[in-house]
């Protein structure tokens, strides 16, 4: 048994720019930011903050988003499920076996499309044509306490500025795009809900699977 809680937090775009004026007055112009590919690896980088304000920064000095949303729900997508059944194994070379956390900081992304297209365990990828963004986890995601895992990524100013109605957690991502991706790897789950339009600012998304 899963239950999965999907927590989105919204600050505005005037949220960020008074916490851009007050890095700037404290003569910080770059901040941690996301992972980022270099040919076959993942790398930390910086952020300038004109570029866009981490959660992280806004929590500090803004306080808490100006509105959540939790959604409560998740279908887990067959190609996830045999991953996570790869890893119960002993990891030896064979060709249906994953050694290691395919999961981890440095190989977890979420994604975000426009597509209200029903969840089907079949699908193997957001569904959204055009309007598609995977993020690199923050810094310390994923993290589990007890049984429940939690995978949370930063959306800031100019990133997945769309209708929000599909999500998923993927192993991996690809097809570079600014500071995100366009296309996930191995997806472990995938919902779809109305969670509103992102036209700037920082969206942060959480992820909270727990299994019982």
């Amino acid at each position: 048994m899963h239950e999965t809680l999907w927590i989105c937090e919204k600050w505005s775009e005037e949220a960020c720019d008074f916490a851009r004026r007050r890095l700037d007055r404290a003569g910080v112009s770059h901040i941690p930011g996301s992972l980022k590919q270099v040919g076959n690896i993942i790398v930390p980088t910086i952020m300038a903050i004109k570029d866009g304000i981490s959660s992280r920064a806004l929590r500090e000095i803004v306080g808490p988003p100006e509105e959540a949303i939790e959604i409560a729900g998740n279908l887990l997508l067959n190609e996830g499920i045999q991953r996570l059944q790869d890893m119960t194994m002993i990891a030896t070379v064979v060709s249906n076996q994953v050694a290691g956390n395919p999961w981890s900081n440095a190989n977890a992304f979420t994604g975000v499309g426009d597509s209200a297209t029903a969840e089907a365990a079949t699908q193997t990828e957001l569904v959204a044509a055009t309007n598609r963004f995977y993020k690199a986890m923050n810094a310390a995601y994923p993290s589990r306490a007890s049984q429940t895992v939690s995978f949370q990524s930063d959306f800031t100013g100019t990133e997945a500025n769309y209708v929000w109605a599909e999500w998923t957690i993927s192993a991996g991502a690809t097809t570079a795009s600014g500071a995100g991706f366009t296309n996930g790897t191995t997806n472990l789950n995938r919902k779809v809900a109305a969670l509103g339009t992102k036209s700037s600012g920082t969206w942060t998304l959480t992820s909270q699977i727990t299994l019982s």
